[in-house]
Parts: C-alpha cells; sequence; structure tokens
C-alpha cells in the first residue's frame, strides 16, 4: 500500500472512531450483524445523514445569502432561492469562491474572466483553498496558512448548524444579548447529543462544503460538480490536521482547533470542555 492510501486509511478509521464515540452502541451492533444487516443498517444511517444534510443546506441558504449582503453591503443583492445570481456570475460570490493564489480583482481581469470561461489556466479544483475560508477574506500569499479558516463566514454557519440559526447573531454582532443564555444552553445541548465535547476537523470539513454549496451557482447537491468534488475538499481539510509534516505544524492545527472550539463553546469555561473529552 502507498503513503498516500495509507494516509486515506487512517483518515477513514479516524473517522470511524468519532463516529463511534457519537454513537456508543454502533460498534457492538455490527458485531452483532451478519454482513446483509450490516449493509442495511448503513445504508440507514446514510440515509439519515443525507437528510440531515439536505436540511442543513436549506438551513443556510437563506442565511449566506443575508450574511453576504449584509457583510459586503451589495446594491445588487445575492437572493437565496436564485441561484443564477450566485457562483462566479456574481462580483462577489466569484471572488469568495476564487482559489486564494489568484487574484479576482486583478488589474486586467485575466482572472475573473478565465474563471468564468472556464479556461484551462482557471480551473479550480479541490486542491485550492478559497478566499472565503481566510479571516477578513484575505491572503497572504507569502503565507497561505495564515488567517485559514478562520472567516467570519464559517464561524456563522457552525453556529447556524450546530446551535441554531439565532446564535450566529452573536458572531454577527447582532444579538441584542437576551438570546445569549439560550444559545449557549442549546450549544451544550446540542454537543451533549453528539458527544461533542470539541470542535473537530470533520465538522469544520462540513462546514466548509455547505458553505461552498451555498455560495456556488449549483442548484442542486451533487458530490462532484465538474471539476469540484466535495469529498476530496472534505477529505482535504481533515488532511490538513491530521496528515501534518512534524510538531510545530502539529501545535499550529492544535492551536487552530481549539480557536474553533472557543468559537463554538466560549459560553463555557474552554478547560471544562478538555477536561470532559479525556477518557474515563
Amino acid at each position: 500500500m502507498d503513503e498516500e492510501s495509507m494516509q486515506e486509511q487512517d483518515i477513514l478509521q479516524a473517522g470511524y472512531l468519532e463516529l463511534a464515540r457519537a454513537l456508543p452502541w454502533l460498534h457492538a451492533k455490527l458485531g452483532d450483524l451478519d454482513h446483509e444487516e450490516c449493509e442495511d443498517m448503513l445504508k440507514k444511517l446514510k440515509k439519515g445523514a443525507d437528510a440531515a444534510r439536505g436540511d442543513d443546506t436549506s438551513t443556510l441558504k437563506e442565511l449566506v445569502a443575508g450574511w453576504v449582503n449584509q457583510e459586503f453591503r451589495l446594491t445588487l443583492l445575492i437572493r437565496p432561492n436564485d441561484k443564477h445570481s450566485h457562483g462566479f456570475t456574481s462580483n462577489v460570490c466569484g471572488k469568495l469562491l476564487c482559489p486564494s493564489e489568484w487574484d479576482w480583482e486583478s488589474k486586467h481581469g485575466d482572472v475573473k474572466a478565465g474563471i468564468r470561461n472556464r479556461t484551462t489556466e482557471y480551473i479550480i479544483s479541490e486542491n485550492s483553498w478559497l478566499l472565503f475560508m481566510y479571516e477578513n477574506y484575505t491572503v497572504n500569499r507569502e503565507n497561505l496558512e495564515e488567517g485559514f479558516l478562520k472567516s467570519k463566514l464559517l464561524v456563522l454557519a457552525f453556529k447556524a448548524i450546530f446551535t441554531s440559526p439565532s446564535s450566529a447573531k452573536e458572531v454577527d454582532g447582532d444579538s441584542d444579548g437576551t438570546d445569549l443564555l439560550e444559545n449557549h444552553r442549546r450549544a451544550g445541548q446540542k454537543s451533549d447529543q453528539a458527544n461533542m465535547r470539541k470542535v473537530t476537523p470533520r465538522t469544520i470539513a462540513y462546514i466548509v462544503c455547505q458553505v461552498h454549496f451555498a455560495l456556488s451557482g449549483v442548484s442542486s447537491w451533487r458530490t462532484v460538480d465538474g471539476d469540484f468534488d466535495y469529498e476530496a475538499v472534505w477529505t482535504n481539510i481533515i488532511a490538513f490536521f491530521e496528515v501534518v509534516p512534524g510538531p510545530v505544524t502539529r501545535c499550529r492545527v492544535d492551536k487552530l482547533l481549539e480557536w474553533w472550539t472557543r468559537q463554538y463553546f466560549h459560553c463555557c469555561c474552554l478547560e471544562d470542555f478538555w477536561y470532559k473529552s479525556l477518557p474515563g
């Protein structure tokens, strides 16, 4: 088995262990079933996951459009029910979906035109980090890790999905303060239901894919959209956290995960959540 295949297997195994932590009965149940029964149960789990993803997609469709309209103070608004106003036909969505190594607003407009015309030099694939993933939607091309996965859109979407849509107002600065305790209570309830004690690479990867779809001009979900493969994006985000070259990089990604956990569990003492996550 080559190194890439081994990394893929490691990621899949880690994903199964996380699923088993969220569903403590799963491992023992699978051990009691024969092959056909296992296949049937996995189909049911997949059906439930697909339904949940569809609900989350529907939730974010209107929210992301509203956040983009507000954040960029657009006069020509992004309409949530009109995907023709999204994607690369929209100047702001196009900028957010543009790979970090290119300048959407380049002087001669060659990047924007190349992406829109799908010229061979400007094909966007799952191997690029896109601008919507970055803090303040800006990138330091000398250090592509700076601000990576710290964008306001991602935090808003994470809180909307894993707590409630109203909790995103706290991040957006639009809360009147009366919802804070209720939203924090919901965060605790949802994390308890999913046995989630900290933000994980897989939850971040899920939100990245959901926000990308909300910004895109694609009207219905499909795993592979032209040259863009959502499964590969999901895997690449996880590999960013889990397949690291050494202790210095490990320290950086651990700090990023800690930052994310603070965004979600900021109502409580962070150390308390780390304590609860310890085995035994």
